[in-house]
């Protein structure tokens, strides 16, 4: 495989630069058989996310705050991996794996925007469950249509503006070393191991932005559910306690896996940079996490199962 790659010349007649992406391996007898593995996960999550937005859309009893929040949940899972995902079947498709500078841009920052998006999103459905249970009398004048729909265009707004800081920052590295990218997708410290010169700077912001943008709503979800938890071991009768504890199980479960791989990738120093194991990190959050999450979220919940029998029967 080359290592350096020439200027190209576009139609604007500015010099574009171009990078190439090793993809998830760089051994040819695993591409076909990787190739399959990427294809049915991105169908799995295309029609378990998709499946999950028509149920709530046109099922009125699934149309309350809890499930509102996971609407949007399911349409982030379907945008954040098909960012990456399409990309990372097509690199173990073709014998090309250049892409511009211009894409490689373009990609880190939607990655990153709904990456943050979902940060906040979780924070919202972990407060949208503390009220539930912890203030139920309220529930639903704390949790109308104008909170939640103020909740979630904050949680897109703040991942949209928020993403265009290390995005700035990463379009005027300098790089001067090979031009391989050992990643999947143009993820921002694989970039920033590329580049020439001292990144003190963006070295700075990520770990200010994953603290203010990923540690911050985690901290708030699990304090939430401390208080969910204490709440849920007050209530005297235990069917009430297994219903209102099997209703928080499964955005626990989603929040665990999900911050927990992102907080050991971005939330380090970068002298403990691993590129083989940043990219099996980087395919749990991106592709198996977004594929999981509706078989998650229908296992335990039984307004969701019997919502999928009645559209299922009334499918045939």
């Amino acid at each position: 495989m080359a290592q350096d790659f020439p200027e190209i010349l576009n139609e604007n007649r500015s010099l574009e630069t171009y990078f190439t992406l090793v993809g998830f391996s760089d051994s040819p007898q695993l591409h076909l058989p990787l190739l399959l593995v990427f294809y049915f996960m991105y169908i799995l999550t295309i029609t378990g996310n998709g499946l999950i937005l028509v149920l709530v859309l046109f099922h009125t009893s699934l149309q309350t705050p809890m499930y509102f929040f996971l609407c949007h949940l399911a349409s982030l899972d379907l945008c954040y991996t098909s960012v990456t995902l399409p990309n990372l079947i097509w690199l173990h498709s073709q014998s090309n794996k250049l892409i511009s500078f211009t894409g490689c841009i373009s990609q880190q920052y939607f990655y990153i925007a709904f990456a943050v998006s979902e940060y906040f999103l979780l924070a919202a459905m972990a407060y949208d469950r503390y009220v539930a249970i912890c203030n139920p009398l309220r529930y639903s004048s704390i949790m109308n249509t104008k909170t939640c729909l103020l909740l979630v265009k904050g949680c897109w707004l703040t991942g949209f503006i928020s993403s265009s800081f290390p995005v700035s920052f990463s379009s005027h590295l300098n790089f001067c070393k090979s031009r391989v990218i050992n990643h999947f997708f143009c993820d921002l410290t694989a970039l920033l191991k590329m580049s020439c010169g001292k990144n003190t700077n963006i070295e700075v912001l990520i770990l200010v932005e994953s603290l203010a943008l990923g540690f911050l709503p985690f901290l708030f979800t699990l304090s939430s559910y401390v208080i969910i938890v204490r709440a849920i071991n007050s209530i005297p009768v235990k069917d009430g306690r297994m219903k209102a504890l099997s209703t928080c199980t499964s955005h626990l479960t989603v929040v665990v896996l999900f911050y927990g791989t992102m907080i050991v990738v971005y939330m380090r120093p970068p002298s403990m940079y691993l590129p083989s194991h940043d990219k099996l990190y980087a395919l749990l959050y991106t592709a198996v996490i977004p594929m999981i999450n509706p078989m998650i979220y229908t296992l335990r919940n039984g307004d969701v199962k019997n919502a999928m029998k009645k559209f299922f029967l009334f499918a045939q």
